[in-house]
């Protein structure tokens, strides 16, 4: 974007929102003149948010979570069954599916979905990872928690091929989730029947 009549500095919070998912050149530019409009305190406050997220997150070395300390806090509670990790594409699954109440095992999470048509491909997710805690750990059981998506349905497929033959029991959610949909969308109720009917696969 140029453009004489905006200063540089606008222009690149312009820029820099578009690059986030589902904000558009004009939500981008509303959000940028938003901020610009008196709302001072807020933009340094989201300044210093996005500030410390950079500088105190990062990913768990067991699970890939977002944490703040290494393991994660799931990782490190004794409490959690050592023997169970629940397969989720995103962050935000998890958290879904802790609302539950259910679930004590743990997680791994792949940072997405394989999906070929758009480049992503096995290794740009955490898969060899997850086959090296199978390898490695005491899991008895593997649940694929993607989402019910064609991208996660093949990606279940891609990881039931994977871990089989490591011996592990592997299911996958109950069907009481839309086709199609996410599972940061789904309500505790219907996550817990699908956690409660996962089949074996």
């Amino acid at each position: 974007m140029t453009n004489a009549a905006i200063p540089p500095s606008v222009i690149q919070l312009i820029e820099t929102f578009a690059e986030l998912p589902g904000v558009g050149p004009k939500t981008a530019s509303r959000l940028a003149f938003f901020l610009l409009r008196g709302r001072s305190e807020l933009a340094l406050r989201l300044g210093e948010a996005l500030q410390g997220l950079v500088e105190n997150t990062s990913f768990c070395s067991t699970c890939y979570n977002v944490t703040e300390e290494d393991p994660c806090p799931i990782c490190a509670d004794p409490l959690r069954d050592r023997d169970l990790v629940c397969v989720i594409e995103e962050p935000l699954d998890l958290l879904s599916l802790e609302r539950t109440e259910k679930y004590r095992g743990r997680y791994h999470v792949l940072h997405g979905a394989l999906s070929p048509l758009e480049g992503i491909f096995a290794e740009d997710l955490r898969i060899s990872e997850l086959e090296q805690r199978v390898r490695e750990g005491d899991i008895k059981e593997v649940i694929l928690a993607t989402n019910p998506t064609s991208e996660g349905d093949y990606t279940a497929a891609y990881l039931v091929q994977r871990l089989k033959p490591l011996g592990v029991r592997v299911t996958r959610l109950g069907r009481g989730l839309p086709m199609g949909g996410d599972l940061e969308y789904a309500d505790s109720i219907t996550l817990s029947r699908a956690l409660e009917s996962r089949q074996e696969l």
